[in-house]
């Protein structure tokens, strides 16, 4: 059995989990936002600019996107913890994917809306963000939420370069009591507490969309 300072340390590294996904989630969704309103622009260059790095990012895993983070930028100068290495190669990471989702969103939004915002009296620009957005937005939820499970369970990928998250935390302590089966089982638990109310949620706001559309 797990003594109590060992699950001290499991709910301690529970808590670095949580904050490198909620770093993700904010950090990744504003840069996620900038690159979905580029993808939709009219300016063939920012289409271009974030077409690419999407490609990028996407066509790069996310383990070696932190390997460049914490040994890579050190090399040019850039002394990062492993938590901040690990922060920024997951917003980076998100950040892709959150503007592809959007991205599919702000598409979805039904061509009468797009019709109706320039029948306001708005600036262009206005009319895309109060309008267009908050539907797109809207549309992109369950699967936005769904996405931010997948990043839940990534950030385990950050024990590799030593962020002391659940996965690097559980490591160290079966090295020292050699008792995998109740540790992982316990770490799986954790992890389980932290993605299924996301899971959930994404069910009922697609449920809730499903029965909007009817």
């Amino acid at each position: 059995m797990l003594t109590t300072f060992q699950m001290q340390a499991l709910l301690t590294a529970a808590v670095w989990t949580a904050g490198l996904s909620l770093i993700a989630f904010v950090l990744g969704g504003a840069v996620g936002l900038l690159i979905a309103v580029m993808r939709v622009s009219a300016n063939r260059v920012l289409r271009g600019i974030a077409f690419t790095y999407i490609q990028i990012v996407q066509g790069t895993p996310l383990l070696v996107m932190m390997m460049l983070a914490f040994f890579g930028l050190s090399i040019l100068g850039f002394d990062l913890t492993p938590f901040a290495a690990a922060s920024f190669a997951m917003v980076i990471y998100s950040s892709a994917y959150f503007g592809e989702i959007w991205r599919g969103g702000i598409l979805a939004v039904p061509k009468t809306q797009w019709e109706a915002a320039e029948c306001l009296a708005l600036h262009p620009v206005q009319r895309f963000w109060l309008v267009i957005i908050p539907q797109g937005l809207r549309i992109s939820t369950p699967p936005t939420v769904g996405f931010m499970v997948q990043i839940v369970k990534n950030t385990s990928l950050a024990s590799v370069i030593g962020v002391a998250e659940l996965t690097y935390t559980s490591k160290l302590i079966n090295n020292s009591t050699f008792q995998p089966f109740i540790i992982f089982s316990v770490v799986a638990v954790l992890y389980f507490c932290m993605c299924y109310p996301l899971a959930w949620w994404s069910r009922k706001l697609e449920d809730k969309l499903n029965v909007a559309h009817r």
